[in-house]
């Protein structure tokens, strides 16, 4: 093995043609950027959504709805989710120290008791807010809930 039969590892390299190699190779003078212009000098890029001076697709949508900046949003937790955590975890406390602990909601979200489902275990329920029927629930088991 010498230096003029080495070559690299089969899939390593990429059959990338070789431009600005001069007029023989087939892609010199211009090097494929054509003459002139912005396109033919070094350091030049387009924004992203740039369609050639056309008006771009996110300008020709339509706005339409409305996004309220002061929506409150709220992770729905239901009651069978509640009794399937005392049954598997023999919890008797509910909050939200629990919930994230079982992987349930995130350290920024606000938690909302929804009433799907059937509680049977008597439960101190700690969260941001409670459905109607899931404080129903809740009272009707035995249980407590607590506001924060």
């Amino acid at each position: 093995m010498n230096l003029s039969n080495l070559k690299p590892a089969k899939g390593s390299t990429k059959n990338k043609k070789r431009i600005g190699r001069g007029t023989g190779s087939g892609r010199g003078g211009t090097s494929t950027r054509g003459h002139k212009g912005a396109g033919s000098r070094s350091g030049t890029s387009t924004k992203v959504g740039f369609e050639g001076g056309q008006m771009p697709l996110q300008r020709r949508v339509p706005k339409t709805g409305f996004k309220n900046p002061n929506r409150v949003e709220y992770v729905g937790v239901n009651l069978d989710v509640l009794q399937k955590l005392t049954e598997e975890h023999s919890v008797e406390t509910i909050n939200f120290d629990t919930l994230k602990q079982h992987g349930l909601v995130s350290k920024n979200d606000l938690v909302k008791i929804l009433g799907r489902g059937e509680l049977k275990a008597k439960l101190e329920v700690t969260a941001h807010a409670f459905t109607a029927t899931a404080q129903k629930a809740i009272e009707a088991a035995g249980g407590t809930i607590v506001k924060l």
